[in-house]
């Protein structure tokens, strides 16, 4: 019995505060993240853009094509056969008629390969695209 007596001499406490400091620190651990990560996820895909001027793109939410110099095809960085992205597209623009489409080809890159992806937005009838470039 001397242990029961000990026990109940010993009140538990409550704790009627949080520690702010960890959560402060994880709020600031993933936002310094984010920061690093967000240009990563925008660029996506390494290619070199040809040189040109860059009017009005289109300001709502793009869709982008991206060819590299190897001749790979990505939509939205995620990698397509032209069968498969032909598909995509089409499903895309029977969902919303006004969807716009980047494309983003390297500049080492045949000129047939980027008129093979226009060819498909012209199938699919998305009317809205632009060819992205850097600015001189």
């Amino acid at each position: 019995m001397p242990l029961r007596r000990l026990a109940r001499k010993r009140e538990r406490k409550i704790i009627n505060d949080i520690n702010m400091t960890p959560l402060i620190d994880l709020t600031f651990l993933l936002l310094i993240t984010f920061i690093i990560t967000m240009p990563a996820i925008e660029q996506g895909i390494a290619i070199r853009l040809p040189q040109g001027r860059a009017d009005n793109l289109p300001n709502k939410k793009s869709n982008t094509v991206s060819l590299d110099a190897e001749g790979r095809i990505f939509l939205n960085n995620k990698q397509f056969l032209l069968d498969e992205l032909e598909q995509t597209l089409g499903e895309m623009a029977a969902d919303d008629p006004n969807v716009a489409v980047l494309i983003r080809a390297d500049e080492r890159l045949d000129y047939g390969k980027v008129m093979q992806v226009v060819r498909i937005l012209y199938k699919v009838k998305i009317t809205r695209m632009a060819l992205v470039t850097v600015s001189d």
